[in-house]
C-alpha cells in the first residue's frame, strides 16, 4: 500500500486534463489543427499567441461550448467530447470567458448566490479572502462594478464548489496594473489546490506564475515551453 505521501505525489504527477489531437471548425473555416495540451493537478498553463490565433476556441471547445470535429478532451479520466457545458462545470471543470460579463441587474451578493445555487457551495469566505474588494459590494448591482470588479466576481463565483480545474479567457485584458497585480497573487493562491489554463497576452504576468506555456499561430501548438528558466527569460515573446 503507497504510503499517503506517495500517494499524493503519484496523483500530482498524473494529467488532470488531456487535450489530443482536436481540430475545431466554424462551418467552412478550420479554426484548430490536431492541437495537444495537457495539464497536471494544480498547474498553470498558459496559452499564448496572436489575436485569431485560436485560443479561445480552444478554451470554449474544452469547456463544451464547441463541438470538435475529431480528437479528445480527457478530464479526471472522462472524455467530455458531447457532454454539456454546465454538465461539464458540475463535474469541476468551469470556464471564465473574456467578456467580464456579470449579471447586471443583480447585485454582487445575487451573483454569488446564483453560483452556489449551482454549486451547493456557500462558503464565500474562500471568495472575499481572495477578493476584499468585493465584502463592500455585495449590495453593488452588477452593472456598476468596474472591469477589475467585475473580474473579480467572475472569478469568485467560478470556484465555489471548488472546481479542479479553471478555464480564464484574457483575464487581465483591460485592467489597471494594480489589478493585474493583484490577480497575479490570486492565480498563484488559487494553484495551490485548482489547475489554471489562462489565455492571456500579458507575458511578463504568463512568465511570472506558469509551470508550462503553449504558443498557439494560426491554430496549430508550434511549441510547448515547460522549462522554468525558459519561461521566465520571456522566451515566448517570439511567438507573439
Amino acid at each position: 500500500m503507497m504510503s499517503p505521501h506517495t500517494e499524493f505525489a503519484a496523483m500530482n504527477n498524473s494529467e488532470i486534463l488531456v487535450v489530443k489531437d482536436l481540430n475545431v471548425s466554424y462551418g467552412e473555416s478550420k479554426v484548430l489543427f490536431d492541437a495537444n495540451l495537457s495539464v497536471k493537478p494544480g498547474q498553470v498553463v498558459s496559452c499564448v499567441g496572436r489575436n485569431g490565433a485560436g485560443k479561445t476556441t480552444l478554451l470554449k471547445t474544452i469547456g463544451g461550448f464547441l463541438k470538435p470535429t475529431s480528437g479528445s478532451i480527457i478530464f479526471n479520466h472522462t472524455n467530455l467530447i458531447g457532454i454539456r457545458p454546465y454538465d461539464i462545470a458540475r463535474m469541476g471543470l468551469k470556464y471564465i470567458p473574456q467578456d467580464k460579463r456579470v449579471f447586471s441587474d443583480l447585485t454582487v451578493r445575487e451573483n454569488l448566490e446564483l453560483g452556489s445555487y449551482a454549486t451547493r457551495d456557500y462558503n464565500w469566505e474562500q471568495v472575499t479572502s481572495l477578493f476584499p474588494r468585493l465584502k463592500s459590494l455585495m449590495d453593488h448591482k452588477g452593472g456598476y462594478l468596474s472591469g477589475g470588479e467585475r473580474q473579480m466576481l467572475m472569478i469568485g463565483r467560478a470556484i465555489l464548489g471548488n472546481p479542479k480545474v479553471l478555464l480564464i479567457d484574457e483575464p487581465t485584458e483591460g485592467l489597471a496594473p494594480s489589478i493585474v497585480e493583484q490577480l497575479k497573487n490570486v492565480f498563484k493562491e488559487l494553484s495551490k489546490k485548482t489547475a489554471l489554463v489562462i489565455v492571456e497576452q500579458n507575458l511578463s504576468l504568463v512568465c511570472a506564475i506558469s509551470a508550462k506555456v503553449y504558443a498557439i499561430k494560426e491554430g496549430r501548438v508550434v511549441t510547448e515551453i515547460s522549462d522554468e528558466e525558459s519561461i521566465r527569460s520571456n522566451i515566448c515573446e517570439q511567438y507573439l
